[in-house]
């Protein structure tokens, strides 16, 4: 027998029996993922020890869970409910600037470091937020769909800060690699212009592909790999590729059938890059550092809900709406572990940096849903009205 093989099962196992018992209690499926790779992890059980494999799962995971959320993004309704989603979220991101660049003067922090920390606090959870809203029927109300535009607009928000991000990087950027970022700036951009104009895509031998379920899931993939491989050519991020290659499928007539039979692969692939995130937190780090990781989660879900209640109520929203709105955003999102990533590669912030900043994320997304549980009790009449 592969002496993997009993890891493997094992820790499909751990993930299944956590998974199942979350879900009897009602938590999302991530809270699952990330604790069944806290336990099987080098720093839990040490089922899975081998750390460089930990990362490279997590990235296959990254470029994959960016695919899908691609195919997510329905460009039509994005139009429809623009207002909030987009006004909103700008308003976030740069009420998240003003008090980072303070403590960024206050502590010498390049301007590379401040942006990427604006960035990391200002994107949400859609996978906690998206799930608990259908769970509880808010989700096709109003408020639930524009909840749904704030996550997809800082979604997209995901590609600039991405390429802000490989640009503020502590390396040398010599001419050449310059130009090679930008040339994929201008052809990503031109694809992202032509999706949201509303053109279906038409793939070449499209007659042949319509009646092959089994080439339209290759041809999904291909573009899915092949946009993330010219991204990577280009000096960008591949899961900037991926990401626009899902919505390209998505726009495609001929894998229209994709989007629900990949389905599977979306929870595969979703469940393994949670995990992974699982198992690079270091539990000691946390256990060192309880204060600093305890205040800093305190302070993401009071300022968090108190920046978002005050655009919601600036865009419109009555104050309990607004405040129960802000808890529904205030954790920080799965993203913000890519934006972080990124910010370790290009020597942004150090090793012990990025650990703090894992440790923050996982506890705000692993007290998320408890949080927006309070809310949903304090202003629960506000939000049965708006349903009937």
């Amino acid at each position: 027998m592969d002496p993997v093989l009993p890891t493997m099962v094992g820790t499909l196992f751990v993930m299944l029996l956590v998974g199942g018992l979350l879900k009897f209690i009602h938590q999302p499926q991530i809270i699952a993922y990330l604790l069944a790779g806290v336990v099987i992890g080098p720093h839990g059980f040490g089922l899975i020890s081998d750390s460089e494999m930990v990362h490279r799962l997590g990235a296959l995971g990254v470029v994959l869970l960016l695919f899908f959320v691609g195919m997510e993004v329905v460009p039509e309704k994005l139009k429809a409910r623009w207002r909030i989603p987009v006004i909103g979220t700008v308003l976030q991101v740069l009420f998240c600037l003003a008090p980072v660049t303070l403590i960024g003067m206050a502590y010498d922090w390049s301007w590379a470091r401040i942006a990427l920390l604006t960035f990391v606090v200002s994107l949400s959870s859609s996978a906690v937020v998206i799930r608990l809203l259908q769970d509880r029927n808010e989700l096709s109300t109003g408020f639930g769909q524009d909840m749904l535009g704030v996550l997809l607009v800082q979604d997209l928000l995901v590609i600039p800060m991405l390429i802000v991000i490989g640009l503020f990087g502590g390396q040398q950027i010599d001419m050449h690699s310059l130009s090679m970022q930008l040339l994929g700036v201008l052809l990503m951009g031109g694809l992202l212009v032509w999706i949201f104009s509303g053109r279906q895509l038409k793939l070449p031998l499209g007659n042949h592909i319509r009646g092959d379920h089994e080439i339209q899931v290759f041809t999904a993939l291909a573009i899915c790999f092949g946009l993330a491989l010219l991204t990577g050519v280009l000096e960008l991020s591949t899961a900037l590729g991926a990401f626009i290659g899902g919505m390209l499928v998505s726009a495609a007539r001929e894998t229209q059938w994709v989007h629900h039979k990949l389905e599977p692969f979306k929870v595969v692939f979703v469940a393994l890059f949670f995990l992974a995130i699982g198992m690079s937190l270091n539990l000691n780090f946390v256990a060192d550092h309880w204060w600093q990781v305890g205040l800093l989660v305190i302070a993401v879900f009071i300022v968090g809900t108190l920046v978002n209640a005050v655009i919601l109520a600036a865009l419109g929203y009555k104050w309990r709406e607004s405040l129960y709105g802000g808890t529904v955003l205030a954790q920080i999102g799965e993203f913000s572990f890519v934006l972080a990533a990124v910010g370790l590669q290009a020597a942004i912030i150090s090793d012990a940096g990025y650990q703090l900043a894992l440790s923050v994320i996982s506890m705000s997304l692993l007290l998320g849903p408890l949080w927006i549980t309070l809310g949903r009790t304090c202003f629960k009449p506000v939000i049965d009205n708006a349903n009937a």
